[in-house]
């Protein structure tokens, strides 16, 4: 342990810690701006200045390590001094003029800097040339004048997200923000994730869907899980008056560590389907709307006297929806088919696995975080699960082996060390090959490089998605736990939707094939149906849907029953890698609609049935692919 004094304070830290943590430990403020805790120290800005026993100038505190025995001081005159002359020339240098920016009043951390050390005003003249803002993106603005140059943006995206599309050009105050070769925002190879709006310490980005609409200290927070997919994040849903304003990640997040991606910032606001908000009956051949007694009295009768009945269920739900849907329809109406509506298509034969070795066999998310090997398997982080590809791709310029295997699209594929094809189908004649490539090599040159890599590597990870977890039989599976253990290597399934893996451990996989079926149930609650799903219910007699919005569904079936979106509900969500994790109710629901868990309830009632409610036991009553955490 080093020991030190900052501000007559005397405390203990650990060795390699920096002065800025020190204080912050020991209580006391330092200002920053270029700083931030996920990003590696800069020391750009000089705004955290401090003056150590000993030393001939003032030090910067984010980047200078500790020393035993040293003393520091955070606020003599000399430092406030410093401090006042870095905020003068960030000022005077570009367009700050606070009464015109989106994030004035406490959104602004050079404003708050300013305020903290007392500025009203800034002694030199402004001297700053007027730069176009760029409004092309769809989701944010950039606007060069409010920018400060501290580069936080361009660390982010090159240190956090590895998408490295920030950048500057020219030197010094000339120097400029540009997206790849100064292109357009909205023409770069940007992939929406906003880190960089929330890492920007000014007005220099802003989020163009939440610009004017309520700063920090106007807003309301709710903090809970991402339901766009199974990696879970944790992000915060900032309303005020009972609308959606804005989403941001929370940085302090065991997980995601404040990232996102553009499933989980942005196109959640950017909702334009039709919501429902009426009960709905057919009669006469027409849809007319109905009270929610009337049209569960309906479900209820045409659900009741059919056995052959097919249930289906969103994976977009809490597990107590789930938990309470499976008890209904399986035990309560004995229907024929009670599945999701991705009817295990990521799970199902990695949870034969599980069931088989009597133990899970899938790894944590986090090894991903620190590997150097990666072999992905049908699967594109960069188009589906993007946070967890955020992980593979900001360590391969650290000298991460990644190889990506797939014969489609797949935009991993071009920051890949190496390609193998991999036509859907052929999952076990590729894995044999690739186990005899690592035992005794291949004449095949890409599969001797990847087979190298991969033996070579001290913590290789084998990554795989829904693709191969659909297209892989049993004999494919065994060749993958083989090659597992033969490298060492963590397995790691990134599932489907958000509660893909309570599905699973709720035995929610059968395949929804049509069988002549008299009557369907459809839960869909806030998820966009597919094609596959609208053909597969257009000859079954009599279908019941419970949906928060309007679709070819809702538009063909018998009796419609309007249900909450995901803002609109609390639950229990398990993520890809066995985190039970808690989504949050962020708004109220219109009047009158209620969540499915409370619509279940009431037919539940209607037809005499007292369910099963307890959730987190029928979740641990099966053998998990990966081991659940306890909440």
């Amino acid at each position: 342990m080093i020991n030190l004094t900052i501000d007559g304070k005397t405390i203990d830290v650990q060795e390699g810690t920096t002065v800025l943590e020190a204080a912050e430990a020991a209580g006391v403020f330092i200002p920053t701006l270029c700083h931030h805790p996920q990003l590696t120290p800069y020391g750009g800005c000089r705004l955290c200045m401090v003056e150590v026993e000993g030393a001939r100038t003032l030090q910067p505190s984010c980047t200078l390590p500790v020393t035993d025995g040293m003393v520091i001081n955070t606020s003599t005159q000399k430092v406030l001094d410093a401090r006042k002359f870095v905020l003068t020339l960030i000022f005077s240098e570009r367009n700050h003029f606070c009464m015109y920016c989106q994030v004035s009043n406490g959104d602004c951390e050079l404003q708050n800097r300013a305020y903290d050390e007392g500025m009203t005003h800034w002694d030199l003249q402004p001297n700053w040339q007027p730069f176009e803002v760029d409004a092309s993106h769809p989701f944010m603005v950039l606007d060069k004048n409010r920018c400060i140059l501290c580069r936080r943006c361009v660390r982010a995206c090159g240190e956090l997200v590895g998408n490295y599309t920030l950048g500057f050009e020219e030197r010094g105050a000339d120097s400029l923000l540009v997206a790849d070769y100064n292109v357009p925002f909205g023409e770069s190879s940007c992939i929406s994730c906003g880190t960089c709006v929330q890492i920007c310490p000014t007005g220099a980005i802003i989020d163009r869907q939440s610009a004017y609409q309520g700063r920090e200290t106007d807003v309301d927070h709710h903090i809970g899980v991402c339901v766009e997919c199974s990696v879970g994040c944790q992000r915060d849903v900032l309303t005020r008056d009972d609308r959606l304003i804005r989403i941001e990640g929370e940085w302090d997040a065991p997980l995601n560590h404040g990232l996102l991606c553009d499933q989980g910032r942005f196109i959640p606001l950017e909702e334009d389907r039709s919501r429902l908000l009426t009960p709905l009956v057919r009669k006469d051949g027409s849809l007319k709307a109905a009270t929610c007694d009337e049209a569960l009295q309906v479900a209820a009768d045409g659900l009741a006297k059919e056995t052959n009945l097919a249930a289906l269920a969103s994976t977009r739900l809490p597990a107590e929806e789930l938990v309470l849907f499976k008890s209904l329809f399986a035990e309560g109406l004995k229907a024929e088919l009670v599945t999701s509506l991705e009817e295990g298509s990521a799970t199902a034969s990695l949870a034969k696995l599980a069931d088989k070795l009597g133990k899970p066999f899938e790894a944590s998310l986090d090894l991903l975080k620190d590997t150097d090997a990666v072999l992905s398997l049908e699967l594109d982080l960069v188009a589906e699960h993007q946070v967890a590809g955020f992980f593979v791709k900001r360590q391969l310029l650290d000298g991460t082996k990644l190889i990506v295997a797939d014969n489609k699209k797949n935009l991993l594929a071009e920051k890949a060390t190496t390609k193998l094809p991999l036509p859907a189908g052929e999952e076990t004649a590729f894995l044999a090959d690739l186990l005899t490539a690592i035992d005794s090599g291949s004449v095949d040159a890409d599969l001797a490089k990847a087979a190298v890599s991969l033996k070579n590597a001290e913590k290789p990870c084998i990554v795989y998605g829904s693709a191969f977890a659909s297209n892989a039989d049993e004999k494919a599976i065994a060749i993958l736990l083989e090659l597992a253990e033969k490298l060492g290597a963590a397995l790691i399934g990134v599932k489907g939707n958000a509660n893909s893996a309570a599905a699973a451990q709720l035995g929610l996989e059968a395949p929804f094939k049509k069988n002549g079926y008299k009557a369907a149930f459809v839960l869909l609650s806030d998820e966009k149906p597919s094609q596959k799903l609208v053909k597969s219910l257009e000859d079954i007699p009599f279908v019941v849907a419970l949906a928060a919005y309007g679709s070819q569904i809702t538009g063909n079936a018998d009796v419609v029953l309007p249900v909450t979106m995901w803002a609109e509900q609390s639950g229990t969500y398990l993520n890809l890698d066995g985190r039970l994790q808690k989504a949050v109710k962020a708004v109220d629901a219109p009047e009158g609609v209620l969540s499915a868990y409370e619509t279940l309830l009431q037919l539940s009632e209607k037809l005499s049935f007292k369910p099963d409610l307890d959730w987190k036991e029928k979740l641990m009553e099966r053998i998990p692919t990966v081991e659940i955490q306890q909440a």
